[in-house]
This record gives structure tokens, C-alpha cells and sequence, in this order.
């Protein structure tokens, strides 16, 4: 079936349009619409016309796997580290910094203190300034509190970070945040990272 430019429907084209027409019915009193011809063209080269070893290899796609999703911090980890029976193996204090600052100084963090056999980080991003706030209350208080959950969303903090929660009132409440590591290389679990 030639369409209205001239040019004949691919193969590809006219499967489609067998298949659609398939799924009507004409209207009463007209001709169900008639199958097109395929391409001369399509016919010396479809899959079924071509020698088999003229057909390249397929192309398998090969995809990054997805980083693994986060999970919240178990209830019994939350209890332990709030009553001081489970330690916190590093700490990190983001106040002050600038966010790019910040980012790269909490990723380095993370890294290091995964490769120091760490579990779980305490990570203080503090809560804004309220002096800030009451100077000009247009301005943004807690940037980094905003910023640091979705920072350890990201694709590239995700194979070092399971997960965080929200700290106690003992570690900084509003202001920090517990980050459990995944395991990494073997190490003594270590103290303080203050860059």
C-alpha cells in the first residue's frame, strides 16, 4: 500500500498496521481497509531473507547496577545508641562550612570512616542560625540540615551509607544525624574527623 507521499510502508510499518486493524471493525457499509504491501526493499533485507551469518551479534546493554535503596536505622540501634550501650565510631561537624565545602568534606568523611572499619557516624549539621534568622528573616536557617539527608541519597554516597536517622537530643537532636556505613575495608573503627 502506497501512502499519499509515495514512499511504501517499512516492515516494521506495515506489522504495525496489521495489528491495529485487527482491533476494528468498519463502519456498515464500507470495506475493512486492505493490508499494506511491504517495501521491495524490506523484503531483501527482513531477518528472514538475510543469510545468518550475515546478521551482527546482538548488542547486550550492560547498565550500571542501581545503588541499594537506604533504610532507616533499626529501633534497637536507635535504643543503644541513645543510652550509650552501642558506640558512635566517628564524628564530623559541619557548622560553618559552606555547602560545597561541606559536601566534599562529608563525602571524604564518609569514605575514610568506612575504609576505618566504622558503623555508625554522628554527622552535626546543626540547626541555623537564629541570630541569622531574626537579622534577616528572608534568609535561609539550616541550609545544611536541609541538605545533608538528601546529600546521602546520592548515587555516589550510596555505597558507603545504609542509612540515617534523626539523633537524639544527647547527640544534637534536630541538629545531627546517626549514618550507619556499610562495611568496607577492614580497620580499627575510628575516632574523631574534624576537617
Amino acid at each position: 500500500m502506497k501512502r499519499r507521499g509515495g514512499r511504501r510502508l517499512s516492515e516494521e510499518e506495515a506489522k504495525l498496521w496489521r495489528h491495529v486493524t485487527r482491533s476494528i471493525r468498519p463502519l456498515p457499509g464500507h470495506t475493512p481497509p486492505l493490508e499494506p504491501a511491504p517495501a521491495p526493499e524490506a523484503e531483501a533485507t527482513s531477518p528472514e531473507h538475510r543469510p545468518a551469518e550475515a546478521s551482527p551479534p546482538a548488542k547486550i546493554e550492560r547498565r550500571p547496577p542501581a545503588p541499594p535503596p537506604l533504610v532507616p536505622l533499626e529501633r534497637r540501634l536507635m535504643r543503644d545508641l541513645r543510652r550509650g550501650i552501642d558506640r558512635i565510631d566517628a564524628r564530623i561537624d559541619l557548622h560553618g562550612m559552606r555547602q560545597n565545602e561541606a559536601y566534599y568534606a562529608l563525602l571524604g568523611f564518609l569514605r575514610r570512616a568506612q575504609g576505618e572499619g566504622a558503623r555508625v557516624a554522628l554527622v552535626v549539621t546543626g540547626k541555623g542560625s537564629t541570630a541569622a534568622a531574626v537579622a534577616d528573616p528572608f534568609s535561609e536557617r539550616g541550609v545544611l540540615r536541609r541538605l545533608v539527608p538528601h546529600w546521602l541519597g546520592l548515587a555516589e554516597m550510596r555505597p558507603v551509607v545504609v542509612g540515617f536517622s534523626t539523633a537524639s537530643r544527647e547527640h544534637g537532636g534536630d541538629g545531627a544525624l546517626y549514618v550507619r556505613l556499610r562495611k568496607g575495608a577492614k580497620g580499627r573503627p575510628g575516632g574523631e574527623a574534624r576537617p
